[in-house]
């Protein structure tokens, strides 16, 4: 089962995607910052890399590709909606399989074969 945490994070990020971009904004911490990296002088010299911090579950993303801080917020929020998205999934319990007869006796044979194959390499060299 999942911890008492983990479950309140999930129910937030389940909210968290239902609301619009401005409201989704609203419950992050956004900063600004200078990204480096090509793009020249105006992306050098500017703050127009995002980092957002959704509060309610402690998710960060950051954009600094684009030069344009609108389009940084824009490419942050996406990625913001595609981590709320991933945390909301629940994942399946593996259940773990027993090797068939049939795979055994495979892998019985291939040892065999092996140990034969290095029998004939052993008498081929006492000669």
């Amino acid at each position: 089962m999942d911890s008492p945490d983990r479950v309140q994070r999930r129910e937030a990020a389940r909210f968290a995607l239902d609301l619009g971009d401005e409201a989704l904004l609203a419950t992050c911490e956004v900063s600004f910052y200078v990204a480096g990296g090509p793009g020249g002088q105006h992306r050098n010299k500017t703050s127009s890399a995002v980092r957002l911090v959704h509060l309610p579950t402690g998710i960060t993303v950051t954009a600094t590709e684009r030069r344009s801080q609108a389009r940084n917020r824009s490419a942050a929020l996406e990625r913001l909606r595609a981590a709320l998205r991933d945390l909301t999934r629940i994942r399946r319990a593996r259940k773990p399989t027993a090797p068939s007869r049939a795979a055994k006796e495979r892998r019985l044979e291939a040892k065999k074969r092996a140990g034969r194959r290095k029998v004939e390499r052993r008498r081929s060299s006492d000669w």
